[in-house]
């Protein structure tokens, strides 16, 4: 949590404007300045305790203390003179903010949340919710940090993971207090499934299914279980339920066409993923499989088109190198010769770069 500690050393040096101390506090607590420009942390400290024994009163020279043993990363030891600034000016927002940290880096999570809410230290704040099992206040306030910085890694996988426990919190007790019901065995289904357990995986869907059979998603799910063992008709049937409860789902639609294409129906595969397209457009492995249906109906117009898309949206991915290969098989049968060793040479690039393209 290293990426917590950030100091603000401009409030500090703010702070230190607004108390007066006598001449020589403000020696030892210039000279401890001047070792923190310096980054010589043992030459702050030595300085800023001596600013505090001199004036026990001096509310700054405790921040700065406790600040250069965070510096330090001795946490610990930087508790002590916070606390003791925070008992001598309880408004000084820098203080709340350095112990609030220090607690949390000690795992005191539960006596640092104060102090971090008081200065809205949101991503610290996060941190400490997480241990304290606050999860749905971490989940919001690492959400409004990242809302602010949303290329921060370290914010994004904290969002991560109290999402993750978040979600694994309401699971278990959803199966905890209702173990019978419809939800439940879909919990425990697409448990299985993410552990790739299929036959578990089934046996709970169905379960599901029997006892709400109109529940949306269930069967685009099982349907899923179907296709990752390869029992194409089962998925398709599964999927083909899917779309009459939902019309309006793309994937539902995406899904149906996808399995009729592994089962060799190409027009009707062609049917229903130009209906997918049509409901979402542009998805990229929409526009590979219409293309790849396409082609097989003899409807090289809108092979070529869907392929040419792909690439477009795609560049330099494995679905983009599909899409070249088959462009290239696409122009060799119509004998454009150039253009598909131009296709066949993009292929090969990404091919070299990225490994070969998915089996269908």
């Amino acid at each position: 949590m290293t990426y917590l500690f950030l100091f603000a050393r401009t409030g500090l040096f703010a702070c230190l404007a607004g108390q007066a101390a006598s001449p020589d506090v403000m020696q030892h607590v210039q000279a401890g300045l001047e070792a923190r420009k310096q980054h010589q942390v043992e030459t702050e400290i030595t300085e800023f305790r001596k600013a505090t024994e001199l004036d026990p009163t001096l509310a700054d020279a405790f921040v700065n203390l406790g600040a250069a043993y965070m510096e330090k990363h001795d946490y610990g030891a930087a508790i002590a003179p916070l606390k003791r600034a925070l008992d001598l000016s309880p408004d000084l927002p820098v203080a709340h903010q350095f112990l609030g940290y220090a607690l949390l880096a000690q795992g005191y999570a539960a006596e640092a949340i104060p102090h971090l809410e008081r200065v809205g230290a949101r991503e610290a704040l996060g941190v400490a919710q997480i241990e304290t099992g606050e999860l749905n206040d971490a989940v919001t306030n690492f959400s409004a940090a990242l809302a602010k910085r949303p290329d921060d890694p370290d914010l994004q996988y904290y969002l991560g993971h109290a999402s993750g426990l978040l979600s694994k919190s309401v699971i278990d007790t959803l199966l905890a207090r209702h173990p019978d019901s419809a939800r439940a065995h879909q919990a425990l289904a697409e448990n299985y499934f993410v552990l790739r357990q299929l036959p578990q995986a089934e046996k709970e869907y169905l379960e599901a299914l029997r006892l709400r059979p109109d529940l949306p998603g269930l069967r685009l799910e099982l349907g899923q279980v179907y296709a990752n063992s390869a029992q194409w008709p089962k998925a398709e049937a599964e999927f083909r339920e899917e779309t009459k409860l939902r019309p309006g789902s793309a994937e539902a639609a995406y899904r149906l066409g996808a399995a009729q294409l592994q089962e060799g129906k190409s027009h009707d595969a062609l049917l229903e993923l130009k209906r997918a397209n049509d409901l979402k457009p542009e998805m990229p492995e929409t526009l590979y499989s219409l293309g790849k249906a396409a082609s097989l109906d003899g409807e090289s117009a809108a092979a070529e088109q869907a392929w040419l898309k792909v690439v477009e949206l795609e560049k330099g991915t494995s679905l983009a190198a599909q899409a070249h290969f088959g462009l290239a098989n696409l122009y060799r049968k119509q004998g454009k010769t150039a253009q598909a060793q131009r296709e066949m040479q993009e292929f090969q690039k990404l091919q070299s770069t990225i490994g070969p393209p998915r089996s269908e």
